[in-house]
Order: C-alpha cells, then structure tokens, then sequence
C-alpha cells in the first residue's frame, strides 16, 4: 500500500476515546503496536499488546482490528477468526479456559448465526444463536441424544 511503513505505535485513552500516538508516554494503561502503519495508524498486519497481557495478532485497518485474527487472554481465553472494527465477526472459534468451545458465527463480538457450543464432556448446543445465546438450538448429550431444544430463544422439552 502506498505510504506504508512499519513500525511501533503506543495506544492510550484521551478524552474517553482511544487514539495512536508515536510515542509512549510511560502511561501504565498504553498498549503496544507492531507491524505496518499507514496515516499514523495500524493498517496491515500487526501485533497489538495490552497492559494487562492480552494480545491481538492479525490484521488492521484504520487503527482497528479488521481481518483475520488471533487475540489471546491472559486467563487462557482464545479466539481465533474474523474481525470487523475492532470485533469479533464473521467465522471464528472462542476457547475458553475451562474447556468451552464455540465454533461458528459472530456478529458484533457475540455468537450470532450458525453455532456449535462445545463442553469439555462432549455435550454440545448446535444451531442458530442471537447475540451470544441459543435461539434455535438443540443441546446434545455426549452419547449424542437431545436432551433440550430452543425454539425461538425459549426452551422447550424434546
């Protein structure tokens, strides 16, 4: 792209709003990009790191997360996939530390759309979710039997 470059770019909040800065300022709340920039923000591949230890590898536009994407919590939290401004959308997969896992489609940062959510002992919802919960799912047990459906957000018996 033309007038890219690489380099290392510092994020802070001013004013309720986060902006880029080439300098970091030693403020114990910045986080660190590396990788391309253009218009003195992230755009291209590039690694931002938090304060706290969470990290983002994957592509960027306009200082955002948009692309394909990898963001990694200290607590073990994992989510591998697409983003659009700086959220979780499209397809993707959501590990979470205690053995959770939700492979499908995201809207806004939330499961949305077609889903599997899958434990740790091989019981498993599939089928479509709103805003992060099961809307018209079935929940399997490990055996493969269903145990409880959602029609339209509520839940029924089988």
């Amino acid at each position: 792209m033309f007038g890219q470059e690489t380099g290392v770019l510092f994020s802070r909040g001013v004013n309720g709003k986060w902006e880029w800065f080439k300098k970091s300022n030693g403020n114990v709340l910045e986080g660190k990009y590396l990788g391309e920039i253009h218009n003195g923000k992230p755009y291209g591949q590039g690694t931002l790191t938090h304060p706290n230890g969470t990290k983002y590898v994957g592509e960027f536009k306009d200082g955002l997360e948009n692309g394909q994407g990898t963001y990694t919590w200290t607590n073990g939290r994992k989510y591998v996939g697409e983003w659009k401004d700086g959220k979780t959308h499209g397809q993707g997969t959501m590990n979470f530390p205690n053995g959770l896992k939700y492979e499908g489609e995201f809207k806004d940062g939330k499961g949305n759309g077609q889903g599997t959510l899958t434990w740790s002992d091989g019981k498993k919802y599939v089928g479509e979710w709103k805003k992060g919960k099961p809307w018209n799912t079935r929940l399997y047990d490990k055996d493969g039997n269903i145990t409880k459906k959602v029609v339209n957000g509520e839940w029924i018996k089988p």
